[in-house]
């Protein structure tokens, strides 16, 4: 007699973190290596990873175009609100976003390094991570895309497709965005170039295959290990976060 498959969710930490390794393994021939380096400047992956926030790539690209079109970032601040909210309209919620951003360049501007934030890179990594999320808007999320990214800090961000994939398999049980964030880190090697590829890979893994809707579980290269396939076959549910 059978009875229900032992998941991952439930299993000790280093089997879990066994598990992360293979499933970075299993999507690089679907999505490729990803060396590690910087795609743009510190700043600019700052202020579009907040103008990134419930919003395509291709619109937040613009918002940011349409932003620095204003001029450098001393003329951003000084504008109106509403000309910033104006810019950066391609995002979503601009009107939110837009105070936010001139507050965050505000204490950027106010800090011992102004705009040059390399001092990150020298800084332990819990005290870069709590200088970031104490700017207005910057979530932990956004800190880590700019430590990894940027000074290849050893931190991992978690998006919706990476706390989508990873709790779906069962890398990491059920629990909120910010809290995924200090599980994964505590079952993946501390290996900058490993933690890059494994988020851009999952990224694109959770546009292309597991998607929130409709998983295409059929031709998912994760699904003989995956929790939710084991309980749910090829009939995974959409995605409640």
């Amino acid at each position: 007699m059978t009875g229900e498959p032992l998941l991952n969710a439930v299993r000790p930490e280093q089997e879990r973190a066994e598990l992360l390794v293979w499933m970075k393994e299993k999507v690089r021939p679907e999505y490729g290596e990803k060396p590690l380096s910087p795609r743009r400047d510190p700043l600019h992956e700052l202020i579009s990873t907040i103008l990134s926030q419930r919003t395509n790539w291709r619109d937040e690209d613009a918002a940011y175009q349409e932003l620095r079109a204003l001029g450098d970032w001393d003329a951003i601040i000084a504008a109106p609100v509403e000309t910033v909210a104006h810019a950066i309209r391609r995002s979503n919620y601009p009107e939110s976003k837009a105070p936010r951003i001139q507050q965050t360049l505000v204490a950027i501007r106010d800090s011992p390094g102004g705009y040059n934030l390399d001092f990150l890179k020298e800084l332990p990594v819990k005290d870069a991570l709590k200088w970031l999320t104490d700017l207005p808007g910057v979530g932990v999320k956004t800190a880590s895309l700019v430590l990894l990214f940027n000074y290849a800090r050893p931190v991992f961000p978690v998006d919706t497709h990476v706390h989508r994939i990873t709790t779906r398999v069962g890398a990491i049980p059920k629990m909120g965005e910010q809290a995924a964030h200090r599980a994964l880190l505590k079952v993946l090697p501390p290996d900058p170039p490993f933690l890059y590829e494994l988020h851009i890979n999952l990224l694109t893994h959770g546009q292309k295959v597991c998607s929130w809707h409709k998983p295409r579980c059929p031709v998912c290269v994760l699904k003989e290990r995956c929790d939710a396939h084991a309980l749910y076959g090829n009939d995974v549910p959409s995605w409640k976060g």
